[in-house]
């Protein structure tokens, strides 16, 4: 019982640790909201990398096309002629061509050899931009910014101190669902990680942006080379230089998605595979505590229906697994409040997912600890139809195409 009783007091510290953070996100995404927003609108090239039919895909691309921002190109880019998603590329941009001049192209970028297709496309796309081009964005189409994301996204490059300015995604469920609402969640710990510490902050490949001088001078495009995380690339480079990563409330994006729990597991541990490759130190941070987490809560779980069963006093482990179950929660609470202020347009669909955001996240630490002990046996993922081994930060091979 000592034992035990050691270890809940270590969880139910960093309980309070954990919601004193979220208090903090919540903080930052109010007096984010506060601020006047500066006029900062250079030209700005968004790269979209395209492969595959994503859910929303018509209405997620279109949405690019309606941004409050004066002058801007979007530049699509893929792998083949004959991806599915370039059907409707065409078709969004043949309807948006009457009502929308923003100037528009399809790069063609052929397969990767040596790195990740996705990089491999933002590699081809980045060296066939209009020259005006001073602010590189670079989003993901299974999100669906607003009409102020561009805007916002850029505007904090107006401090040329500030190397990049992010967003993060953030999960809304289309018919609800049990793997969907997961996945919500376990992506949800990681958006509110994001905040005022730059220092700590990272880029999100679905919504950065960058200077194009300060790409040009990290040498990101060369970096890239090899690699399969466009996102930690340029976040390792631009810690190396000391230059700061901005994030942006305004651009907490939603995804709208549903997934099995397949989807949900290969997601999951995908990321954290790619996490333990580029980011070693976070990995071990999640394998432990996950693993605590999971030993203390479900453990104290074994441990009352035991004593219960022994007719011996449960009061002690109850009140301690009541105050892990109180900080947690209240952890979803401030957060889901922070995200009602970040998509004022969505409180409806969010409201449907304050249940699942309240009760599930103790699912999701050992969804974590899978992910994290999945991670520590293998660095073979599976992307956009592609299978890759990670070899290193710097080096990884193509397995297998299905495509």
């Amino acid at each position: 019982m000592l034992v035990f009783y050691f270890f809940a007091a270590i969880v139910i510290w960093l309980g309070i640790l954990s919601l004193r953070s979220g208090i903090r996100f919540f903080n930052y995404v109010r007096s984010e909201f506060e601020r006047p927003l500066l006029v900062f609108t250079p030209f700005a090239s968004v790269i979209a990398p395209c492969r595959g039919l994503d859910q929303g895909l018509h209405e997620n691309l279109a949405a690019l096309f309606h941004q409050d921002y004066p002058n801007y190109e979007i530049v699509f880019v893929t792998d083949r002629e004959d991806d599915p998603s370039l059907k409707v590329v065409r078709a969004v941009i043949e309807s948006q061509v009457m009502a929308n001049k923003t100037p528009t192209r399809i790069v063609i970028a052929g397969k990767a050899i040596d790195s990740g297709q996705k990089v491999h496309n933002l590699r081809v796309a980045v060296a066939e931009l209009d020259s005006r081009s001073e602010a590189l964005v670079f989003v993901d189409t299974d999100v669906r910014p607003d009409r102020g994301w561009l805007c916002s996204l850029v505007m904090p490059l107006h401090d040329e101190r500030v190397g990049a300015a992010t967003g993060y995604r953030w999960f809304i469920p289309v018919e609800g669902g049990l793997a969907s609402h997961l996945r919500s969640v376990w992506n949800a710990s990681i958006a509110s990680a994001l905040g005022a510490n730059v220092e700590k902050n990272f880029c999100w490949g679905g919504s950065t942006a960058i200077r194009r001088q300060t790409f040009e001078r990290l040498n990101i495009r060369n970096l890239w080379q090899g690699t399969v995380s466009d996102d930690f690339t340029m976040t390792r480079a631009l810690k190396a230089a000391n230059m700061p990563i901005y994030f942006v409330p305004r651009c907490l994006t939603p995804s709208f998605e549903n997934c099995t729990l397949r989807e949900l597991f290969e997601f999951t541990t995908r990321q954290l595979k790619i996490t333990r490759a580029y980011a070693a130190h976070l990995w071990k941070t999640v394998l432990a505590g996950s693993l605590l987490f999971s030993l203390v809560f479900f453990g104290g779980m074994a441990l009352i229906i035991a004593r219960l069963a022994s007719g011996l006093s449960i009061m002690i482990p109850a009140i301690l697994l009541l105050i892990i179950c109180i900080l947690g929660a209240a952890k979803s609470y401030v957060r889901m409040r922070a995200v009602q202020i970040s998509l004022p347009s969505y409180r409806q669909e969010l409201r449907r997912s304050w249940p699942a955001h309240l009760l599930l996240w103790p699912i999701t630490s050992v969804l974590y600890l899978y992910n994290a002990l999945a991670a520590a046996f293998s660095r073979r993922i599976e992307w956009r139809g592609i299978t890759y081994e990670l070899k290193t930060p710097t080096e990884a091979v193509i397995i297998r195409d299905t495509d």
